[in-house]
């Protein structure tokens, strides 16, 4: 079933009201560090590339956290280290000219069967690291491992309800699994000047499976002025999470800014305002499923340029469906969705409402789409607004049990013959210029 109204409004006061939201995120508590400096190469390392510095490194930690604090600092150099324990009220510096190397797969304590991740830290406060040197994950050998049963591979910086915590200018690239992962009570994060890199899942000898980039969970926290291509998510949190503003960062490869099937809890105010995507599977991508829940609302999406994307707006609720009719998302057709299973709401339905889309211009590589919003039967995605959003691709925009989406001054251009919209069970308000 399809249903359009063309209508004319001379003043959308919800919108200007949404946007003014932008000016209400409050900037995170940055962490306050004590003004002592312990150089790990005064605790026996050595930044040779080959000597392993894994108790130096962490004899400068835990010195530094019994003085009450202070900046643990690394060298110029190549220093070879495995898992290690960060500390509250403690900056862990790279030096420019500093790297930072995991140890090789066949050297990790632990290898595939119990690795521990490499960076974390749990409960801490006031964290910070900082600095314009490297952390090398040495992942291309662990990146198969992905499709090996049972093998486990390390995230490189794995902190847990931590609160004030500040990564700041390093360069990250290769790491085994994500790179940054935070999650559990976190409050008050600021990532800002980041440079991470791992090769796309596409890549033909060395895909980089998994290797998310910032996965960050909780209130309060601002991504700001990151450089970002990566084999998985750039940026994804998943549920208890609210008022993060994302802002003038560059996306390349990766599957865009991911809200990701939060099994508990909530994901709300969320602004991405002025990035750019080069070449990303999807720029905005939002999923769950029945047994996945999450109510996922007031979401902004301002000042966005996307370029050869796979899909600029991808948001469903058919997550991993095994029934391959709905799992080929840019090739669904009204009538398949049509038939998608109704279900009784429950406590884990996801619930979709509240979205604005604003300024957004994307051009889709061949074989994507324009875009999808595909809630469910029984819960309908909800109060979604497209302004000022230019699209170009092969494929129509899919818009799928639906309900108040408003277009306005919206165009989505597709090739002769081929309806820029394709609608079931949809009611849609278009808006002209």
């Amino acid at each position: 079933m399809q249903k359009f109204r063309i209508i004319i409004l001379v003043v959308c006061a919800g919108l200007v009201l949404l946007c003014e939201v932008a000016q209400a995120f409050t900037t995170p508590q940055l962490p306050s560090i004590p003004s002592g400096n312990f150089n790990v190469t005064k605790f026996g390392a050595v930044g040779d590339g080959v000597a392993t510095n894994t108790a130096a490194i962490q004899a400068a930690i835990d010195a530094a956290s019994a003085a009450g604090g202070g900046m643990v600092e690394i060298s110029p150099g190549t220093f070879l280290s495995g898992p290690i324990h960060l500390a509250s009220d403690i900056n862990f510096h790279l030096d420019g000219g500093a790297e930072l190397r995991m140890l090789p797969i066949d050297k990790y304590p632990g290898g595939t069967d119990f690795p521990d991740n490499f960076i974390t830290g749990s409960e801490l406060h006031d964290v910070a690291i900082s600095g314009t040197g490297m952390i090398n994950g040495q992942g291309i050998p662990w990146w198969p491992c992905a499709k090996t049963f049972g093998a486990r591979r390390p995230i490189m910086i794995r902190l847990t309800s931590c609160t004030n915590v500040l990564f700041e200018t390093v360069t990250l690239s290769n790491s085994p699994m994500f790179h940054i992962a935070v999650s559990g009570r976190m409050s008050n994060v600021t990532v800002r000047g980041l440079t991470i890199r791992a090769n796309p899942s596409t890549d033909p000898v060395n895909p980089g499976h998994n290797t998310d980039a910032c996965d960050v969970s909780g209130n309060d926290i601002l991504i700001e002025n990151c450089d970002i291509s990566v084999g998985d998510d750039d940026f994804t949190c998943g549920g208890r999470t609210s008022n993060v503003l994302i802002t003038n960062c560059t996306y390349g490869y990766g599957h865009g800014v991911s809200i990701g099937s939060p099994t508990a809890g909530g994901v709300s105010n969320i602004m991405v305002i002025n990035c750019t995507f080069n070449n990303t599977e999807q720029g905005i991508r939002i999923k769950s499923a029945r047994d996945r829940g999450g109510y996922i609302h007031n979401m902004q999406y301002i000042n966005l340029s996307m370029t050869n994307v796979l899909c600029p707006i991808l948001i469903y609720g058919t997550y991993e469906n095994p029934d391959k009719r709905y799992r080929d998302l840019f090739k669904l057709t009204p009538e398949i969705a049509a038939t998608y299973p109704t279900n009784p709401v429950v406590a884990r339905t996801p619930i979709y409402r509240d979205f604005l889309f604003s300024n957004i211009t994307a051009t889709v590589q061949s074989n994507g789409c324009a875009g999808l919003i595909w809630g469910l039967p029984e819960m309908e995605v909800s109060n979604v607004v497209l302004q000022n959003v230019s699209i170009t691709a092969n494929r129509p925009f899919g818009i799928f049990d639906a309900q108040n989406i408003r277009l306005i001054n919206t165009k989505i251009t597709t090739p002769a013959g081929i309806d820029p919209l394709s609608v079931t069970n949809s009611q849609i308000d278009i808006v002209p210029e």
